[in-house]
């Protein structure tokens, strides 16, 4: 889990578009730090009818709306002086079209079909009706308590109730890097889309989608119409805590009974589960399952969870939060069991989002034997050795842990072969081929990013700035009644010579809102 999600990788392209530039009703002037020639024609004349001091009015009051003690463990991160955000304030969001939006909302559902396939290919490989890999790979390195714990029968339909994608806006389309059941951002999201929403723009999911999404979320697995919800944050995930808190604030504001707590003080107690001396029977587990032993009380939670005292989301099936399953998509021996369960026009649909990934299983091959689908120097790769002494042209690779591990969020488990020289680069081979019996790896290409235009404030110049970058989006999908809702999008533009997206400090954040001056996306 991160701010903003999982660190992804992408590279500059050579096409460039500009996004998150202002709708003709909230359009603002460029500063002279910017330069009006970069800026398309169709788009100059918008940016000129609202006056300069109008952005920089509309960044300061963003600024202002940050509560004075943070969304995002700001304390611990640096500011800029006068700046209550841990990243560039945009004066206005990231704008889509409405075809884009519509598109990104039939995604949501594809993609929670996808969980639903995975969960049952699981219980059919561990019962043997298909081929045993597909579980074998995605147990590895769990305790015995959360296998046992994922296959419980009382568990079997469960599926989270929260999916984040992060989606790279590539020269080859956009391309989903991850996929997270427990991210983090909600808070943050959800905050921004108000304020924005203030400001006049159609935000994706409305003003208050990310709180109405999660509420209808949380109502749709709670066992009763009054559910009485905790959101268990760990110590772990402890920068999170600030952002759940407001959503938890927020709930409470829409009329449900909401907290936001420490594991260790959630307790058993004559048979209920406690907050104090509040009942608790419905559990938001923001927490990792690869931390569980670090966790106080998790087994209190586990426990109460298996005699049903409490319903727990997202459930703890750690097979659902493994990289490793876009391998498994691709793998051709598993097709027709993929067709079987999401139909043909869903799997053609996912692929062109789903990026090809492989497994880093250090087991060899017999002779005859490749690595369906992955050349390297324009060889069939026989032997992951192969990966190992390539020029820097052969190395635009990307090596991330799968999942169920401390590594396997933010940017601390990511290697990016050209961006490394070439001893780094096979220690990183080398390192992910030891780790397999504990933490898998996977291996992706690096894909070309387009370039995208925004503006953030610059609190030390105190004018509106241009920035060109490259862009991830973290669409917010909530599940409900077997469906999905888009309630708001995260936007992440990092500067153009950066390799890894992610919530940095020099980094553009902004929601999502539509407006047919948008950005089309090619999905």
């Amino acid at each position: 889990m991160t701010q903003d999600g999982r660190c992804t990788t992408v590279e500059t392209g050579s096409q460039t578009a500009e996004a998150g530039s202002p709708t003709a009703e909230a359009a603002c002037q460029t500063t002279e730090a910017e330069s009006q020639e970069d800026i398309p024609p169709a788009r100059s004349a918008a940016l000129n009818t609202v006056a300069e001091t109008d952005a920089r009015a509309r960044s300061l009051a963003l600024n202002d709306s940050v509560p004075a003690s943070g969304l995002f463990g700001e304390a611990d991160r640096p500011l800029v002086e006068g700046s209550r955000a841990s990243w560039r304030i945009a004066p206005e969001p990231f704008l889509i079209t409405p075809q884009s939006h519509q598109r990104l909302q039939q995604l949501g559902d594809q993609l929670l079909a996808f969980y639903g396939a995975a969960n049952r290919l699981y219980k059919r490989s561990a019962r043997g009706t298909i081929p045993a890999f597909f579980h074998e790979y995605l147990d590895i390195g769990k305790s015995e308590t959360v296998v046992d714990y994922g296959r419980m029968n009382r568990f079997r339909h469960d599926l989270p109730g929260v999916i984040r994608p992060d989606l790279l806006l590539t020269a080859d389309g956009v391309k989903a890097a991850e996929l997270d059941s427990i991210p983090g951002g909600i808070g943050l999201t959800g905050s921004m889309q108000q304020h924005y929403s203030n400001l006049g723009f159609t935000m994706v999911g409305g003003a208050n989608g990310m709180v109405e999404g999660f509420a209808a979320m949380i109502q749709g697995r709670a066992a009763n119409d009054d559910p009485q919800l905790a959101i268990a944050v760990s110590d772990e995930s402890n920068d999170y805590r600030p952002e759940m808190q407001w959503v938890s604030d927020q709930l409470c504001r829409l009329g449900m009974s909401s907290a936001c707590a420490k594991p260790e003080e959630i307790e058993l107690h004559g048979g209920n589960l406690m907050l104090q001396d509040r009942k608790i029977d419905t559990l938001y587990r923001f927490l990792e399952l690869f931390d569980l032993k670090n966790i106080p009380n998790y087994d209190v939670l586990l426990y109460a969870a298996r005699k049903q005292l409490v319903t727990m989301t997202p459930p703890v099936k750690a097979y659902l939060e493994e990289k490793l399953l876009f391998a498994l998509f691709h793998h051709p021996v598993l097709a027709e069991f993929w067709a079987q369960e999401m139909g043909a026009k869903t799997v053609a649909a996912l692929k062109q989002v789903v990026p090809e990934t492989w497994i880093l299983d250090p087991r060899p091959l017999p002779p005859q034997a490749v690595v369906p689908g992955l050349e390297i120097a324009k060889r069939p790769v026989t032997n992951w050795e192969q990966l190992k002494g390539l020029g820097q042209a052969d190395r635009r690779l990307v090596i991330k842990p799968s999942g169920f591990a401390p590594t396997a969020w933010g940017s601390r488990g990511v290697t990016i072969g050209h961006d490394r020289p070439e001893s780094e680069w096979d220690d990183a081979v080398q390192t992910a081929l030891e780790a397999f019996e504990t933490t898998p790896h996977v291996l992706q290409k690096f894909h070309h990013g387009n370039r995208y235009g925004t503006r953030y404030y610059d609190f030390a110049q105190d004018s509106v700035r241009k920035m060109h970058g490259r862009v991830r989006l973290s669409p917010y999908y909530f599940v409900a009644d077997d469906k999905t809702t888009l309630a708001g999008i995260l936007v992440t533009i990092v500067p153009a010579d950066k390799k890894l997206i992610h919530g940095m400090v020099d980094a553009v954040m902004m929601p999502a809102a539509i407006s047919d001056s948008g950005v089309d996306l090619d999905l």
